[in-house]
């Protein structure tokens, strides 16, 4: 696990297991360093036909803002995701250094996973949108340019399929516990008639 990755666990519950974070795909991460990294090779160039001490002073100042800047595309390209964790989808925004979101959508709440490739780009990449709705409100959340948007949906529609089979199974042993317990209680009440029976006849 990376630095970044452990920025995505303050979004989790204390009991919840992160599978895989999704990302668009890298060609847009790559998109928002060019102009950075042409900034700052430029800056060099200035630098090399005028090393005057000012003019050092000045580039390195300009260089350390590029660096920033740099710095903040590349997490506005990567935390801005989608986790897939063991009990829902998350999907978490990055808007700036001080201004994060996210928002929670839950397997159960879930009616539909779908996936679109569109444009040249998108399929000689292996580039689409995934969308999710939810159940009854209708609302739709996406995430647009991801790397093989199938294989995302696939992954979904999985971890739903097997969240939804272990909260059954928790709701059938909750089941059975309830019964069991009723069923004592009542064996337990019979006894005591019996027992109460027992004394009025003596």
């Amino acid at each position: 696990m990376n630095m970044f990755e452990r920025l995505f666990y303050k979004h989790l519950e204390d009991d919840e297991e992160l599978y895989v974070a999704i990302h668009k795909h890298w060609v847009h991460g790559v998109k928002e360093l060019v102009l950075p990294f042409i900034s700052l090779v430029a800056s060099w160039g200035v630098l090399y036909y005028l090393p005057f001490t000012p003019m050092v002073i000045l580039i390195i100042a300009v260089d350390i803002g590029i660096l920033v800047w740099m710095l903040r595309n590349f997490l506005d390209y990567y935390l801005d995701a989608w986790l897939i964790t063991n009990t829902a989808v998350i999907d978490v925004e990055w808007h700036g250094w001080f201004h994060r979101q996210s928002t929670r959508i839950d397997y159960s709440s879930i009616e539909g996973v779908s996936y679109e490739i569109e444009g040249i780009l998108g399929t000689i990449f292996g580039f689409g949108t995934v969308s999710i709705e939810k159940i009854s409100t209708g609302s739709v959340f996406s995430i647009e340019d991801v790397k093989r948007p199938r294989d995302v949906e696939s992954t979904i529609l999985a971890c739903q399929e097997s969240c939804i089979r272990t909260k059954n199974m928790k709701d059938s042993s909750a089941i059975k516990d309830i019964i069991a317990d009723i069923v004592s209680e009542r064996m337990y009440l019979k006894e005591r008639e019996g027992e109460e029976e027992e004394v009025e006849v003596e």
